[in-house]
């Protein structure tokens, strides 16, 4: 069978940024922001093709409710949003103040306060203390990755049936294959990544884009 894998050169990368959507002004302007304030950490913010994805899933499965573990400045975070309805709700959890004061200021200011909430404190306990009653259609992970296990099982819980699960950073770089990465993250997103590909209770796949996604829906 012939290899159907095309390579992922800086030039196709910019390509399939160019022609995805969220490349507004606001956007733009957040990423800046970010850049300035968080300096090598702004690297955690939502690629923008990525971006683009969130906001496709979220309004394919026509979702009301939607989670996010992992705010940092808000770009995922608007791009969940723009999927949902005017009265859809999405959480967001976060333990960073100063990340989650720019998130809300851009979340204002593209109008979508009314359908996101930002909840500071460790993802774990909010998810925990959350009713089981009120499910989810989407969830997306893309926190501190040692909780990845932890956050998947929650998260698991938490959707309904048919729902859909996102995944950021499975291929952490690159280091899910590297057999000398063996640091507490690495271990963990491995872990996921078995798990995700063995569990009956979700149908997934893995997705090149940015730095690895896993897509899975629960059945």
């Amino acid at each position: 069978m012939p290899d159907k894998f095309t390579a992922m050169t800086p030039e196709l990368h910019a390509y399939a940024v160019e022609h995805s959507a969220h490349r507004d002004e606001l956007m733009q302007r957040l990423i800046e922001e970010t850049e300035q304030a968080a300096g090598e950490m702004a690297v955690m913010q939502t690629a923008p093709e990525q971006a683009a994805l969130l906001t496709v899933l979220v309004r394919a499965i026509g979702a009301d409710r939607a989670l996010e573990l992992g705010t940092f400045t808000g770009y995922g975070t608007i791009a969940i949003a723009r999927g949902l309805p005017e009265d859809g709700y999405l959480l967001s959890c976060d333990i960073s103040d100063e990340w989650a004061r720019i998130a809300e200021r851009y979340v204002a200011a593209d109008g979508l306060s009314d359908r996101v909430e930002i909840r500071l404190g460790p993802a774990l306990e909010t998810l925990r203390e959350l009713p089981r009653s009120d499910r989810f259609d989407f969830a997306f992970i893309d926190a501190d990755k040692p909780s990845y296990p932890a956050y998947y099982e929650q998260c698991v819980e938490l959707l309904r049936p048919g729902g859909l699960l996102v995944v950021d950073n499975v291929f952490r770089g690159g280091s899910v294959v590297d057999r000398d990465a063996e640091d507490e993250s690495v271990r963990a997103i491995r872990e996921l990544n078995q798990r995700l590909s063995t569990d009956q209770r979700m149908i997934s796949a893995t997705v090149a884009v940015a730095d690895g996604i896993a897509v899975a829906v629960k059945r």
